[in-house]
This record gives structure tokens, sequence and C-alpha cells, in this order.
């Protein structure tokens, strides 16, 4: 497997849409003129980057990751990842092990202390963020959402 990862770019949006539909269930994702706007957002945020892993200049997985300032642990900013997404077509080949890899790499480099996610409970990831290293021991995940 020869896979490059990458910040991603305004360029990459049409590709990131595909693996931002397997991820939402249809309503909560934008329409395509949105999408490219909020995707313009998303990766000029400070502290913010979609790392997208690649295999012959196909886009087959994102995640988004958020390095935040905080004033504990000797003012080291925390990480979150959000958004992990590989294409079905390609899943079970290791590719979410490169992004998560690219992902923590980036994290350390900008002083993270720790890297927290979310994941969905339907979806049966918990056992492949337990074998990144990932523990769901020491802290509750919770959401609460919007009224709206």
């Amino acid at each position: 497997m020869n896979v490059l990862t990458r910040p991603m770019t305004q360029q990459d949006y049409g590709a990131a849409r595909v693996l931002y539909q397997a991820l939402s269930t249809g309503r909560t994702l934008p329409s395509y003129e949105a999408g490219i706007a909020g995707f313009a957002r998303l990766i000029a945020h400070p502290g913010t980057w979609v790392i997208g892993a690649e295999e012959n200049g196909a886009l087959l997985g994102m995640a988004t990751l958020h390095v935040l300032p905080n004033m504990t642990y000797d003012m080291r900013p925390y990480a979150l990842v959000e958004n992990v997404a590989t294409h079905v077509d390609h899943q079970g080949r290791g590719l979410g092990r490169v992004i998560m890899d690219a992902v923590a790499q980036k994290a350390w480099s900008e002083g993270a202390f720790k890297i927290m996610l979310l994941t969905n409970q339907s979806r049966g990831a918990r056992a492949f963020y337990e074998k990144l290293g990932y523990v769901a021991d020491e802290k509750h995940g919770m959401v609460l959402r919007s009224p709206d």
C-alpha cells in the first residue's frame, strides 16, 4: 500500500464530499454549494486540519483534527478528532490506521497533550480505536444536541 497523507485543500472538496456522505444521514450534509463554502471555512480555521489519505491521486480517507488552546497541563493544547472516514470500497486495508497515525503525528507536533474523539456506537468502530491505543475507561463522552 502506497498511501500518502496530507492536509486537504479547497480543491479536495468534491472527493471529501463522497466521504462525508458515508458519515451523514443525508439531512446533515449541506448542499454542494454550501458545502464548498463550509469546507473553505473549516480548513481556514486556526488550529484545524482535514488530513486526507490518498493512493494514486485518489482520496480514500480523511479525518478532521482540531488543536485547541488549554489552561491546564502547562497550557499545552488538546486535540479533538471528528469525521473520520474511509471510502467504503477501501475499508479493511489499513487506511484508517494510516489516517489516525497522521492525525496523531500532527497533534503531537502541535504540542497537544492528548487526543480525544467520539465514535458512533452503532458503527462498531470502538475496537478499531482501542487497537490504536485510545481508551474508553478514563472519561465519558457525552453529547448535547441543539433543539433545532
